[in-house]
């Protein structure tokens, strides 16, 4: 076994792979950029070195300044993760030139399943089964227009490089076809630098349904069985589970036999994905499911057939990387139980998945179950990279036990200081055909307007987020007279408070009757709440009832968690005009939210109270004005930029 490994990789990955190398006693190499000088897969580290500036193309995807990193630190191989260089196979060339090893498949293998229409032709030799298409070298408008009448609409349009959905196009029929074979092509080209395209039969209820394999390099090769990842979002993985639901011994056979004469076809080291298509229409059939692709690395999934089958995915990949053998035979796998990976992205689900950076002010997630993270509380969530904050893995004897362990974590799940898409994933899990097993990869889409509904806030937390405006419940001690607000001949003192919500401006009188009972007014609405040694969690009355509530203060407001439902308020000030103001020589984000106009450029003059710039956040429209005269020295956002809590926008000088 390899003594020191280095990491290719930041965030979740590369934490999860340090975890394993940490029990195997191997030690371990953090790379990081200078946007993750401070992340938690540096600390988590034995030794760590950077490695360039933020942009991934300069840092990640730095060829030589990783291979300089293994050299200077003595790392004798390297994990790539998923994503960045571990499907590069320049980078394996890379590393078997300078003697380091690389824990994957060889730059062969890589190369063989890297293009769509090669993979697909050698697979046909191998006996894999693939959808009707044309995979050929012919690009002309004319003949892949006649390839798809022969094919019968509709077709699918699919970039052969890349992958996440990009270069991929639906066609109905042959009036679309040279419009979306024109997008598709561009896409193609500006993604991966390949405007090449292949044309595939379209799948009318496709289930997205793929077998872990694990090869040794020397023409042996088993699977650990399938992973069903139909739900999907712009053509990218939500949650996914193992086994598929529905699926029989006999699909089981031949996708998993198909799976592993597909790795066999590369001599395949390591372990890998075959992805399928599988024709749903009429259940699963053995006759109908399709290759794909193969992912020759590890996957983002991974830990449901963890969960599964009692391996340890990567600590298998280092096992055939230092010793060129498979550890068991076909015959010593079983499947146990049923398991369900969610994962969690700082994005907004109703602005159709935009992702969404910021600071993650709180950071709770319940004990006794997997999370895999890359992120601790106060952390941010940046531009520059993939927006996941967390995976839940849930493992429990049947589908209906996981599904319902799925839905108490997300339920559970505390993150206050950006949108995530947490509510998104527990309408998903709670949604019927899901529930029932049926389901493919359109379910989110057809399901859309209802999965993302906004939820009005409850009176409850609306009263609860006007008291914390307010700085109310303050801390009293045991003292009766502490809790008093003072006599006023008058009536109970009373106080005036604006709060803000998904764009909805929310006036409110509030009555006091001691220094822990309160009335709350909103329009016709009267909300009465009390509390008991509430410190910002636990049980609080509110209409004579006890209801279990967090309250999580943020920069810009507060977050409210009642009954697995988080609603975010923003305070507002009565007595400040209605755009932003800021002090000094910058100008800040008072809030995570997208540029949606810059007014000013650099080196234009601006007198006090000038609009400079609008962002959008949580709905609602605001204008940064100018704190002074002066001449505008830096403008650091453009429009349709999402910016995090606290980012600096423009700069003046005198």
């Amino acid at each position: 076994m390899f003594r020191k490994i280095l990491v290719a990789n930041r965030g979740e990955i590369a934490c999860r792979v340090m975890r394993t190398a940490r029990e195997i006693g191997v030690r371990t190499v953090a790379v990081y950029s200078d946007a993750d000088a401070k992340a938690l897969h540096v600390e988590m580290a034995d030794e760590s070195i950077r490695i360039g500036p933020p942009i991934a193309a300069e840092s990640y995807l730095n060829i030589p300044a990783i291979i300089d990193a293994c050299k200077v630190t003595g790392a004798e191989a390297v994990h790539p993760g998923y994503g960045f260089l571990s499907e590069n196979p320049e980078f394996v060339d890379a590393l078997d030139a300078a003697g380091i090893a690389f824990i994957g498949p060889s730059a062969e293998s890589i190369r063989a399943m890297g293009l769509k229409d090669a993979a697909k032709s050698l697979m046909e030799k191998a006996g894999v089964p693939v959808v009707p298409g044309y995979h050929g070298a012919e690009q002309d408008l004319a003949f892949l227009a006649k390839q798809a009448e022969l094919i019968g609409y509709p077709v699918m349009i699919k970039a052969r490089a890349g992958g996440g959905g990009k270069g991929m196009r639906l066609v109905q029929n042959s009036d679309e076809f040279s419009a979306a074979l024109e997008g598709a092509q561009g896409e193609g080209q500006a993604s991966f630098g390949d405007p090449h395209v292949l044309i595939e039969k379209f799948i009318p209820t496709p289930r997205h349904i793929e077998i872990q394999v694990f090869g040794d390099g020397n023409g042996n090769a088993v699977h650990l069985f399938e992973r069903d990842c139909s739900l999907q979002r712009r053509h990218q993985k939500v949650i996914e589970e193992a086994p598929a639901p529905g699926m029989t011994d006999e699909l089981r056979a031949a996708m998993g036999e198909a799976a592993v004469r597909a790795a066999q076809a590369t001599n395949y080291a390591g372990a890998g994905t075959v992805e399928f298509i599988v024709d749903a229409s009429d259940g699963l059939r053995a006759d109908r499911f399709y290759f794909m692709e193969m992912n020759t690395r590890l996957q983002v999934e991974h830990p449901v057939t963890e969960a599964i089958t009692g391996y340890d995915l990567v600590e298998l990949q280092m096992h055939i990387a230092s010793y060129g053998n498979l550890p068991f035979e076909q015959g010593d796998l079983a499947v146990f139980g049923h398991a369900f990976e969610a994962r969690i992205y700082a994005e907004d689900a109703r602005r159709g998945f935009l992702p969404a950076p910021g600071t993650l002010h709180h950071l709770d997630f319940p004990k006794d179950v997997r999370i895999d993270t890359g992120v601790r509380e106060c952390d941010t969530i940046t531009p520059f990279y993939d927006p996941l904050i967390a995976k839940i893995i849930v493992h429990e004897e049947t589908r209906e036990l996981a599904l319902g362990a799925l839905r108490a974590v997300l339920d559970e799940t505390r993150i206050a200081g950006t949108v995530t898409n947490i509510r998104f994933l527990a309408a998903l899990a709670d949604n019927k055909e899901f529930a029932k097993g049926i389901l493919d990869t359109g379910l989110i889409e057809r399901n859309y307007a209802e999965l993302t509904k906004p939820v009005p806030p409850s009176d409850a937390a609306t009263a609860l987020a006007i008291l914390k405006n307010l700085g109310l419940p303050q801390e009293v001690g045991n003292d009766p007279w502490q809790k008093l607000v003072g006599w006023r001949a008058w009536g109970p003192a009373q106080h005036c408070a604006l709060i803000e919500h998904n764009g909805e401006v929310l006036e409110a009188k509030v009555t006091l009757y001691d220094a822990l009972s309160y009335a709350v007014d909103i329009g016709d609405t009267t909300t009465r709440l009390c509390f008991h040694d509430f410190d910002g969690e636990g049980l609080v009355e509110i209409n004579g009832k006890g209801i279990r509530a967090n309250i999580i203060p943020v920069p810009y407001g507060v977050v409210i968690f009642i009954d697995g439902v988080d609603y975010s308020f923003r305070f507002l000030d009565q007595i400040a005009p209605e755009s932003e103001t800021a002090s000094g020589d910058a100008v800040h984000a008072p809030m995570p939210g997208a540029v949606k106009r810059v007014i000013v450029k650099t080196g234009q003059s601006v007198a006090k109270g000038d609009a400079l710039i609008v962002i959008e956040a949580m709905k609602m429209e605001h204008t940064l004005i100018a704190p002074r005269d002066g001449v505008v020295a830096e403008v650091s956002a453009a429009e349709n930029d999402q910016v995090e809590d606290g980012a600096m926008l423009v700069a003046l000088s005198v």
